[in-house]
């Protein structure tokens, strides 16, 4: 699985290096936007590189982090407004991180897949299976611990949860260390590709989740305390570089790669960012939070003496001129060669074949080790 090396700065994995490189704050039009560099950032570069936050009158500073320390940096104001999983936020909220979301990106990132031919068919199945995931309290651990919850298993009971990489869940799932895994584009589509996996839940196409947004605008609350106009500016520019990126998934992909936010190849990168629908809406996100709290009370995630609709109103806030009939005014630019090829899987399957055996992957580590590889 040597390609895996070129797909790892894309997952949303636990990488435990150190912080966010610091950016000095600043008063005005400037405003610092944090970023990981993961395939579904795409609005953020766009939004970047497009002018999207210039025509809101914005000067932008992009604040590279890493995925550690990522809530706590935008807690402790290194940087001001990004774009993340709404999941990932909720219980820091809960436990009293100022921070706020603000609007939604996009929706369909996460999965749950077994083996093709496996006994696990369906999510009862999981009972007392062993589950691999990229890390305790990571989005695909989360999600997948939602869908166990609406089937009736306790998450913290009744599985074996096993940690490792991202880029070595495939292998530990084919060697039998793991009997089903969790997580998340562009890891799902490409063991999909490989046909290592099918999907017991999918985010992208499963009830009730297939039209939550799993990712939203989120601003540090002191800064749009003190910079509300700013932070409406900053979320304009976010939804509708969402647009553009739904409009032209492979121009994003190319982009993102070109400009070197994310080490990736735009063909593995097109095809990531294909599976997942860039259509903002406010009304979207505030809905997926109030879900997303609810459910993650019920999987035991949340404290039992939380009050869900207390937390979600709390999370989620209003801003002058971003709402819905707003965003259906935005027009973006279609480019020609901006699309989705039609022959896309193709493509995405003879990048594979000329990768396969010729690489090895470069998995997480800790600071200090050597990171690992595996070959598949």
């Amino acid at each position: 699985m040597r390609f895996l090396k070129y797909l790892l700065p894309l997952a949303i994995c636990a990488l435990l290096t150190p912080g966010c490189n610091k950016s000095d704050a600043s008063s005005g039009n400037k405003i610092r936007v944090g970023y990981i560099g993961i395939t579904c950032e795409a609005p953020i570069f766009v939004a970047i590189e497009k002018g999207f936050f210039k025509e809101e009158g914005l000067e932008v500073d992009p604040v590279k982090c890493e995925w550690s320390q990522y809530k706590d940096m935008l807690a402790l104001g290194r940087f001001d407004i990004t774009h993340h999983l709404i999941m990932y936020f909720l219980k820091p909220i809960e436990q009293g991180l100022d921070v706020k979301i603000s609007g939604g990106i996009h929706t369909g990132c996460l999965r749950v897949q077994a083996a093709p031919n496996g006994p696990i068919q369906k999510v009862e199945d999981l009972r007392g299976k062993r589950i691999g995931c990229p890390g305790m309290g990571t989005p695909p651990f989360i999600f997948a611990s939602r869908v166990l919850g609406a089937h009736g298993i306790d998450a913290m009971k009744e599985v074996d949860w096993k940690v490792y990489p991202a880029g070595e869940l495939g292998l530990a799932l084919q060697n039998g260390q793991i009997d089903a895994i969790a997580d998340s584009e562009p890891i799902g589509t490409l063991l999909l590709a490989q046909g290592i996996v099918r999907n017991v839940a999918d985010q992208a196409k499963d009830e009730p989740y297939k039209d939550e947004y799993c990712c939203a605008v989120i601003l540090n609350g002191k800064y749009l305390a003190a910079n509300p106009k700013n932070s409406a500016a900053a979320t304009r520019a976010l939804l509708k570089a969402a647009k553009w990126v739904q409009a032209n998934p492979a121009a994003a992909a190319r982009l993102a790669v070109e400009k070197h936010y994310l080490a990736a190849n735009p063909e593995l990168n097109t095809s990531a960012i294909g599976n997942l629908k860039y259509i903002p809406s406010v009304a979207g996100a505030e809905k997926a939070v109030h879900t997303a709290s609810a459910e993650m009370k019920r999987a035991g995630m949340l404290s039992p003496t939380t009050n869900v609709e207390e937390l979600a109103n709390r999370a989620y806030v209003h801003l002058d001129g971003v709402d819905d009939q707003w965003l259906s005014t935005v027009q973006v630019e279609k480019l020609a060669d901006g699309g989705l090829p039609p022959d896309q899987d193709a493509r995405l399957a003879a990048e594979i074949a000329l990768m396969k055996g010729a690489f090895t992957a470069d998995t997480c580590c800790s600071p200090g080790k050597k990171p690992a590889t595996v070959t598949q």
